[in-house]
């Protein structure tokens, strides 16, 4: 086990290195003037010559990602321009409140993934799984950014249950049971999407097991349907353990527009509020941060397979 992870961490390495050089590279093709963008159009030349050194924004680009990266191998990814402060300081609050995010509409996805993927398998031609598959097409078909808002005119603006946005109440909130009230909108609606694909994928698995010998010899044996079930469920964990990995990892880079629409305080608002300042360095560091996270997901996943399946490590 210890030689299979360490394989796969030698081989994120040039992973990793290439993710910088697109994301050096990407930032460095988004138009516009950042040191405009700092200072204004009407900017003196003296001003922009002195921001444009300071950055070093005037040495050749080889130049300017080595140094970056070098930087950002020791854990300094930069200032940020708009905000004047490191950009980890501004990321790491910032990640752990996505992490947050994604972590409880992860919970969403693998409980009702794992629910309506079990209803449908369990009755193949019955109204449950006719019920079970609607439901994850309309999961899987319905916009985002149009559950957002729907979540929000209907729990926040008529029916006053839930906040709108934020993660605190401005006044008398704080506590856990106020944050929890906050994210319960936001992780629905990032949760939405990737639920009616686990849920896709997890049936697609466990059908054709609970239909096959293995199953009709539990049964033959005298075990009950629940038990028949539960070591069905386990032979297509890996199916469900792929797919989960994948949607967790989606989580943490696709909930920009849920971030944005709920006034999240996480990476994707700040990418997006840096994206409309054009800060440079703070885009560079939370598309590198979100890059890395996603690896290192891939490569948790692929480790829960090796413990699951033995077959892998070799």
């Amino acid at each position: 086990m210890r030689r299979f992870l360490l394989r796969r961490l030698l081989l994120a390495v040039p992973t990793l290195l290439g993710v910088t050089v697109v994301v050096f590279a990407t930032v460095k093709l988004v138009p516009g003037d950042p040191v405009a963008g700092f200072l204004g159009p009407g900017a003196p030349p003296e001003a922009r010559r002195e921001l444009t050194e300071r950055l070093g924004l005037d040495r050749p680009l080889p130049v300017q990602y080595a140094q970056w990266l070098r930087h950002a191998l020791q854990g300094d990814l930069g200032t940020s321009i708009s905000g004047q402060r490191p950009v980890t300081q501004l990321l790491l609050p910032a990640f752990g409140q996505t992490l947050l995010l994604a972590g409880a509409a992860f919970v969403l996805v693998l409980a009702g993934g794992t629910a309506l993927g079990a209803l449908g398998a369990g009755r193949p031609r019955g109204a449950a799984s006719r019920l079970s598959g609607a439901l994850s097409t309309l999961s899987v078909s319905a916009p985002q950014y149009s559950v957002a808002l729907l979540l929000i005119a209907l729990f926040a603006v008529r029916w006053q249950v839930l906040p709108a946005g934020g993660t605190h109440e401005a006044f008398g909130g704080g506590g856990p049971a106020d944050l929890l009230r906050h994210l319960v909108l936001p992780a629905v609606a990032a949760a939405l999407v990737p639920l009616g694909l686990t849920a896709r994928v997890f049936r697609t698995a466990l059908a054709p097991l609970l239909a096959g010998e293995l199953a009709d010899a539990m049964r033959a044996r005298g075990l009950s349907r629940t038990a028949v079930l539960r070591h069905c469920v386990h032979n297509a964990s890996p199916a469900l353990l792929t797919i989960g990995g994948l949607q967790l990892a989606y989580l943490l880079e696709g909930v920009v527009f849920v971030e944005t629409l709920f006034a999240w305080p996480g990476v994707g608002r700040l990418l997006y509020d840096a994206l409309s300042a054009r800060d440079l360095p703070l885009i560079q560091g939370g598309v590198l941060v979100t890059a890395v996270a996603f690896v290192g997901v891939n490569i948790l996943i692929d480790a829960a397979h090796a413990l699951i399946d033995p077959r892998l490590r070799s």
